[in-house]
């Protein structure tokens, strides 16, 4: 919609950093990817292409959101199993290009659509470490039921 490449999304990192700003990296597949099977290729391809050109510790400074473009604003969320596997595999690609103890550091939130019916599951899965709330903020019982659900998963 706004045109954005990888190469724009790093530069947008790059600056936010700069400027001691903590930039919330959104990666995630169309319905199109994802039913081709084209999720890991993809994924992998964004977080590679975001942390071009930063050192472990402004690795660091930063959050990844898993936000399947399927699945903003639409009600459908990605099951929490295959959301895990995806924040999984995200760990990975940061692991690989520092190590293990950056990649842990490095806060993964799924941003799929996640409202207070599903928030436990997601939220209970070991790589999920966090929500990015979009519609279900603005409904204050909703938003209620999700921090609830946070504080009882990460306890």
């Amino acid at each position: 919609m706004f045109g954005e490449t990888d190469e724009t999304v790093n530069k947008k990192v790059h600056a936010a950093l700069a400027h001691n700003l903590i930039p919330i990296i959104a990666v995630g597949e169309t319905l199109e990817e994802n039913e081709a099977g084209h999720t890991s290729a993809v994924v992998a391809r964004q977080v590679r292409a975001a942390y071009e050109g930063l050192s472990a510790e402004q690795a660091q400074g930063t959050v990844v959101a898993y936000e399947p473009v399927w699945a903003i604003g639409t009600g459908r969320a990605a099951t929490p199993e295959g959301a895990n596997a995806v924040h999984r595999e995200i760990r990975a690609v940061l692991a690989q290009r520092y190590d293990h103890a950056v990649a842990d550091a490095i806060r993964i939130q799924y941003g799929g659509s996640m409202n207070a019916a599903n928030a436990l599951e997601l939220l209970s899965e070991p790589d999920i470490d966090g929500g990015l709330i979009g519609g279900a903020a603005l409904k204050s019982a909703d938003f209620t039921t999700i921090i609830k659900a946070a504080a009882q998963a990460k306890g």
